[in-house]
């Protein structure tokens, strides 16, 4: 089978994101050293660590919200071309087909359910200014066909309920769900959660594993995610890259990380 070849760049068609040699330094502290990785098409991918490993800004690096130091992070986006994140602006990543969540529920609280998710998919709309001023043909065109999108993607999710509620007072494992469901309305490539099971009990963490593997099989999604829970990330992943320090120590299957002596000893405390 040919590589994928846009530009200057290439990739492997199997593969969706290729992270090649990033280092990211502040000022003398090196928060990610060197580090490469593969995330294969339509795979869950999981990037695990102790605490001041540096997942974050690798999240950050990847997203443009931080430019590397050095590396490359090559993607085959949306539009079937292979890109070089580090060209791309922060603001136009997402046009790109990448989506992030926050450890933190980043809803606009002021807002209901179905209008938060109108507001996400904002960016499918190519009606210019004039258009959502006066209200245009064209606009109320686009307006319908993102309504739709939303009660879809909310039913499809279980969530239709929940539409015309407030954030405010909803529990907190919805809330996780709702954005996940926010995400979907960016007709996401890749989409990358960070501790999407933090805070939540053992029945909404399985509920919130049930709906990653709903999005990623229904809606064709590659999902890369950081997570502290462990049996989580070991259930859910296709495949774990283990660091420390910004350092990478293993990749490979849930079983092989498992076993593996040196991560271990570096996140999983050893025998």
């Amino acid at each position: 089978m040919s590589k994928i070849v846009h530009s200057e760049y290439t990739l492997d068609p199997n593969v969706v994101l290729s992270v090649k040699g990033l280092t990211m330094k502040f000022g003398g502290l090196v928060a990610v050293d060197n580090l490469s990785f593969d995330v294969k098409s339509g795979e869950i991918f999981g990037l695990i660590g102790p605490n001041g490993a540096g997942k974050t800004t690798v999240f950050n690096c990847i997203t443009q919200f931080y430019k590397a130091t050095s590396g490359e992070i090559i993607y085959h986006d949306n539009h079937d071309r292979v890109v070089k994140l580090n060209e791309i602006k922060v603001h136009d990543v997402v046009r790109h087909g990448i989506v992030r969540t926050f450890q933190n529920v980043e809803l606009i609280w002021e807002l209901n359910i179905l209008e938060n998710l109108l507001i996400a998919g904002h960016t499918l709309y190519k009606s210019n200014f004039f258009d959502h001023l006066f209200h245009t043909p064209r606009y109320k065109k686009e307006e319908k066909v993102i309504r739709e999108k939303a009660l879809k993607v909310l039913n499809d999710l279980g969530l239709t309920q929940y539409m015309y509620f407030y954030p405010m007072g909803l529990p907190y494992g919805v809330l996780k769900l709702i954005e996940l469901a926010r995400t979907l309305m960016t007709n996401p490539k890749l989409i990358i959660l960070d501790e999407p099971a933090a805070g939540l009990n053992d029945l909404e963490t399985e509920k919130l594993t049930n709906t990653i593997r709903k999005i990623q099989k229904e809606f064709n999604c590659t999902i890369f995610l950081v997570e502290h829970d462990m049996g989580l990330v070991m259930k859910l992943c296709d495949t774990i890259c283990a660091i420390s320090f910004g350092k990478k120590l293993a990749i490979g299957t849930p079983a092989q990380i498992k076993a593996d002596p040196v991560v271990q000893e570096a996140y999983l405390g050893g025998e």
